[in-house]
C-alpha cells in the first residue's frame, strides 16, 4: 500500500468536492497519510516573529494549547505576545477541526480535542533519551494519558518558510504488532490502580495502554529494526498540511523546525472499519478483550 493518499485542498472549511472526500477516512483507518500539498496555513507578519525558538520556556519542547480550557503551556511570552501567540494556536486548532470534520463528516460528532501544538525548536540534533526520541520509528502511546482504545489522529503543518520537515514512515501496524506483541507480558495484577493512585497515570491504564506502550518501547528500543525495518522518507514542504492515526502509522520526525499539530480522539466505534483499529488487531492477536 502507498503510504501516501493525497487530497487536492486549498481551503480548511468544507464542504468539499465528493471526490475530495470519498475516500479521505478510508485511507486514514487503513493506515496512510493524508497529505495535502496545497492547503496552507498562513501566518500574517506579526505573527511570523514567533518563528523562533525564544517563545518556548526553556523546559519545553513544544507550545501548548488546549482548547478545552483555553490555556497556554510552554511559552515564555508575555502580555500582548502570549495573547497573539494564543490565538494563533486557537486559529489553527479551529482549522484543523473544521478540516476533520468536513473530510470526515462522520466523525462530526464523536471527535474529541486533545492539545494543539507549535514547535519551533529544531528536531536534529535535540539530546533525548531513546524512549522520547521522536527520531525513532514508534507509534503513538502515552505513560500517563491512557487512551483507553479510542484513536489518535493527529493533523501537522509545515509552517517552516524554507525548510521542508523530515519524516520517515515504517511498516504496517498489523507488522509491528506482530513482531513485538509476544515479547510483552501482561500487566500485572493491581498495576493499573497503583499507577492511577500514585498520579503516575491521569486514569487507569487499560491492558490495551499497557500493549500500546510497550510495543512503543520495544520499537524505540531496538536498534536492529530502526535501521532496518521497511521505511519510506517524507521531504515535507514548506506550507504542506498532512494528518494520519499516529497510533497506527509507524513514524519518525527526523528533523524540522516550526510546524504545527492538532490531536483527536475518536471512538473505534466511529470508525467506517473498526477491524483494522489497533484495539482490534491487538486484541485478534491475544485473542482476548483488552478494555
Amino acid at each position: 500500500m502507498e503510504p501516501l493518499h493525497q487530497l487536492d485542498l486549498s481551503t480548511w472549511q468544507g464542504p468539499f468536492p465528493d471526490a475530495a472526500t470519498a475516500h479521505a477516512a478510508a485511507a486514514l483507518e487503513a493506515g496512510q497519510v493524508l497529505f495535502a500539498p496545497d492547503l496552507h496555513f498562513e501566518l500574517c507578519e506579526s505573527e511570523r516573529r514567533f518563528l523562533s525558538p525564544t517563545c518556548l520556556d526553556g523546559k519545553s519542547k513544544n507550545v501548548s494549547f488546549r482548547p478545552a480550557t483555553g490555556a497556554l503551556g510552554g511559552s515564555n511570552c508575555e502580555g500582548q505576545d502570549r495573547a497573539e501567540l494564543l490565538r494563533l494556536l486557537r486559529r489553527y486548532y479551529s482549522h484543523a477541526r473544521a478540516l476533520v470534520t468536513s473530510i470526515c463528516p462522520a466523525y462530526r460528532d464523536v471527535l474529541a480535542d486533545g492539545f494543539t501544538s507549535f514547535r519551533p525548536a529544531e528536531i536534529s540534533g535535540r539530546a533525548s533519551s531513546w524512549r522520547k526520541d521522536d527520531t525513532r520509528l514508534h507509534v503513538d502511546a502515552f505513560p500517563s494519558r491512557p487512551v483507553h482504545g479510542n484513536r489518535i489522529l493527529r493533523v501537522f503543518t509545515n509552517v517552516n518558510p524554507v525548510a521542508p520537515r523530515m519524516w520517515r514512515v515504517g511498516d504496517a501496524f498489523e507488522q509491528v504488532a506482530a513482531r513485538f506483541l509476544p515479547a510483552i507480558p501482561p500487566p500485572r495484577a493491581g498495576s493499573s490502580w497503583w499507577l492511577h493512585t500514585l498520579r503516575i497515570t491521569k486514569t487507569r491504564r487499560t491492558p490495551y495502554d499497557h500493549f500500546m506502550l510497550g510495543i512503543h518501547d520495544r520499537m524505540k528500543a531496538d536498534e536492529q529494526y530502526q535501521r532496518e525495518s521497511p521505511q519510506t522518507p517524507l521531504a515535507i514542504a514548506p506550507g504542506v498540511t498532512w494528518a494520519c492515526y499516529t497510533d497506527q502509522v509507524s513514524h519518525a520526525a527526523m528533523a524540522g523546525q516550526f510546524a504545527f499539530e492538532q490531536t483527536f480522539y475518536l471512538p473505534v466505534s466511529a470508525m467506517q472499519t473498526p477491524e483494522l483499529s489497533p484495539l482490534r488487531v491487538l486484541e485478534r492477536l491475544r485473542g482476548e478483550a483488552l478494555l
